[in-house]
């Protein structure tokens, strides 16, 4: 450090560091094909910024595996991309936070701190005791929980109601009477011949 400061001395605190000029002639080091090496993919614009399993425009290996059932299979619910999801709330949970002939709804439940927001649909569920008479109206409800509330003399109102599930296979009783048929049909040719 000089004794004394002038324009003559005068220097930043951390050296300068000029920045890489690319294209500015063969003299310069990067001139002519400015680092980027021959033609080839990696030397056009663009070319590192590919998504994360870009295989090069060839076929993906998450394309090539076969379409199997599981848990991004519409079927397979509630898991993979067709997730639905509830906030369950339990029968315990009320007997404890709400007074007898309460109202409960998800409103309540927000503000009683048994469930964050509104934004989720609640299910009550049928864990613990139940003995104080409520008005209770949710999005689900499981059986035993429905059946606490009824004993308790509490009511229970669905804000949505639940879907009906259609049966995958046909019922069991029906499948020897369909095989019967093609036996009687078989019997009236030959009746009609002899």
């Amino acid at each position: 450090m000089p004794d004394e400061l002038n324009l003559s001395n005068l220097k930043p605190a951390q050296p300068r560091k000029d920045r890489k000029r690319v294209g500015r002639g063969l003299g310069s080091g990067k001139g002519r094909y400015s680092g980027r090496g021959l033609k080839g993919q990696k030397s056009r614009s663009g070319s590192h910024k590919m998504r994360p399993g870009f295989e090069g425009g060839q076929t993906p290996l998450y394309m090539r595996l076969g379409k199997q059932r599981g848990p991004y299979s519409a079927d397979a619910m509630p898991m993979g991309p067709h997730r639905t999801s509830t906030q369950p709330v339990n029968v315990a949970a009320l007997e404890e936070r709400f007074d007898a002939g309460a109202e409960v709804t998800p409103e309540s439940l927000v503000e009683k701190g048994l469930i964050r927001n509104t934004r989720i649909d609640v299910k009550l569920l049928g864990q613990g005791e139940l003995t104080k008479s409520l008005s209770i109206t949710v999005h689900a409800a499981s059986a035993s929980a429905r059946e606490k509330v009824e004993a308790a003399g509490g009511s229970l109102s669905l804000l949505r109601e639940p879907k009906e599930r259609k049966p995958k296979r046909r019922p069991s009783s029906a499948a020897p009477a369909g095989e019967a048929e093609p036996e009687e049909a078989q019997e009236t040719p030959e009746g009609e011949a002899d």
